[in-house]
């Protein structure tokens, strides 16, 4: 097998691993049932991610550019940061490794610890060092930050989480920039 070979048998392994892990509890997928899936062998997991945990881990990687949403005035925040909510999470359902991260933190430790770790790095601290550079005390920014964070995290477990229906895409963006944004100007 060459290796451009093997890269792209990688990469059908994991865009199936995430659709398992998305659809299913991390106890419910197998990795047999993702192998069968992929039309690869069970032993090609284990020799790419070393099992079950391994793959979890590579599937869940998770990336995401923020930084376009602290490129303005904080007075269009709310707008630019919902866009942004709204295009991932209408994006690629079923394969958004955050989303798979966010359902299997009530079941694995390692799952919540890396959410926590990817939320605080991507999302809170860069959405207080904007807001304290937009001119705010670093009290002020920290909580603002917190808030709008905290609001992301509780929309994002109630419609993706728990499976509620995300609505239509449109007035989902103007409810939660307008939210986002009177928690942005306190």
């Amino acid at each position: 097998m060459s290796s451009r070979d093997a890269a792209a048998t990688r990469q059908r392994i994991l865009e199936h691993a995430r659709r398992h892990f998305a659809r299913h509890s991390y106890t419910a997928v197998t990795v047999k049932g993702v192998a069968d899936a992929a039309g690869v062998s069970p032993n090609l997991i284990t020799r790419y991610f070393g099992g079950k945990d391994g793959l979890f881990l590579a599937a869940t990687r998770v990336e995401i550019a923020v930084a376009d949403s602290f490129d303005g005035d904080r007075s269009t925040l709310g707008a630019r940061l919902a866009a942004n909510i709204v295009r991932r999470w209408f994006g690629a359902p079923g394969e958004d490794p955050l989303l798979v991260l966010h359902r299997a933190s009530g079941e694995r430790p390692e799952a919540a610890e890396a959410l926590a770790a990817f939320l605080d790095t991507h999302s809170l601290e860069p959405l207080q060092r904007y807001l304290r550079d937009s001119g705010l005390d670093d009290a002020d920014a920290r909580s603002r930050a917190a808030a709008i964070d905290a609001f992301v995290l509780g929309v994002s477990t109630r419609r993706r989480v728990l499976r509620s229906e995300l609505g239509d895409p449109a007035a989902l963006e103007a409810w939660l920039g307008a939210t986002i944004q009177r928690l942005a100007d306190g």
